[in-house]
């Protein structure tokens, strides 16, 4: 006749379990298992708690043996299952990554679950489940455009020196024109949002004319110093140099970082700086506009002002940035810089690389 093994509870251990089987919040199963330890540790057997707790006397034996070997965590959670045998095979799924990469479809530039689950003879689910488990989409594609620019690490060093260790006794601003801002009327007037449904504008609309916004934004509090001017030649950016230099304590010397727009470096605002010589300009690479701090501020009043509202006219578009700004300045929030120059440099190198690699 087998005999259960013995279960003696320490103080400590008869406590805990007396409180999971008492203690409302604690699972019922955790409960029932507390339970049965208890009336072990008394001596009773295993039928006998069987019939106490409403458990099959087997199973009283395998929380007995699982206690003795796990204690109180033992009684915590379930033991792994083997669970139902995979459907989808370690080759099978080796096959749709390889096509999936390597292969494309012969009228088209990318698979989808479909038209591969047709080409491979298998199921759309499949497919699916396959591509979510090795992080693969092929809908979706990201755009990149890697400077050629001779002097890059030199610029990129510059900048974010600035971002990560600005001067002393001077302002940071990051600097740039959006040109092009649409005032645009819809035709009709939108719908508003409301519970189960999004809202809704127009697709057509009237154009009412265009306006372009000069911004400095500072670097260490987030203020941005800011004018809107029909065009943006020279001429304009000087009488936005001008504004700037009313705009900021004289006795701080401004360190401007730009990109490489003609107008930044056109003669005649080149004799200007010669003029003020507490303007120093930094010049962003070519194609790295991402380098400049002021797209931040730009995307921004985009998307939660510009975008997705209607305007009769430029002096109605003009307004609604000038309050945006004013907004903003009054409770400004700077943007913090935490990329270093090595780890952009090693990224600009490893894409390099892999285009290099494609190339051939």
């Amino acid at each position: 006749m087998r005999v259960a093994e013995t279960i003696e509870l320490s103080a400590e251990t008869e406590r805990e379990l007396r409180g999971l089987s008492k203690r409302r919040r604690v699972e019922a199963r955790l409960q029932q298992r507390a339970h049965v330890i208890l009336l072990a540790a008394q001596g009773w057997q295993n039928k006998d708690i069987a019939v106490e707790v409403h458990l099959d006397r087997r199973q009283v034996a395998l929380w007995r043996r699982r206690f003795l070997q796990g204690g109180v965590d033992a009684l915590r959670q379930d033991a792994p299952r083997s669970g139902r045998t995979p459907t989808i095979t370690a080759e099978v799924e080796s096959r749709i990554v390889e096509v999936t990469l390597h292969t494309k479809p012969a009228a088209a530039t990318h698979w989808s679950t479909r038209t591969l689950a047709k080409h491979l003879g298998l199921g759309a689910t499949t497919i699916r489940r396959v591509w979510q488990s090795n992080g693969i989409k092929p809908h979706l594609t990201r755009s990149f455009k890697l400077s050629r620019d001779p002097r890059f690490e030199d610029k990129l060093l510059d900048v974010v020196g600035l971002y990560l260790n600005p001067p002393e006794h001077a302002l940071v601003l990051s600097c740039d024109e959006k040109s092009q801002i649409q005032a645009l009327n819809r035709t009709q007037p939108g719908l508003p949002m409301k519970t189960g449904r999004a809202g809704t504008v127009t697709h057509d609309y009237k154009r009412h004319g265009t306006t372009t916004l000069f911004a400095a934004l500072n670097t260490l509090d987030g203020t941005v110093i800011s004018m809107c001017e029909p065009r943006h030649r020279h001429e304009e950016w000087l009488k936005f140099l001008r504004l700037i230099d009313r705009k900021t304590p004289k006795h701080l010397s401004l360190h401007l970082i730009v990109d490489n727009y003609g107008t930044h470096t056109h003669p005649q605002v080149q004799a200007w700086l010669s003029k003020h010589p507490r303007f120093a300009m930094h010049f962003t690479p070519t194609s790295a506009s991402w380098l400049n701090m002021v797209e931040r501020f730009f995307r921004d009043i985009s998307e939660n002002r510009i975008k997705r509202d209607s305007f009769t006219s430029v002096a109605e578009l003009e307004l609604a940035i000038d309050l945006y700004i004013a907004n903003h300045n009054a409770h400004p929030k700077p943007f913090i810089w935490t990329a270093s120059a090595s780890d952009i440099l090693a990224k600009v190198t490893r894409a390099k690389a892999a285009l290099a690699g494609v190339a051939r």
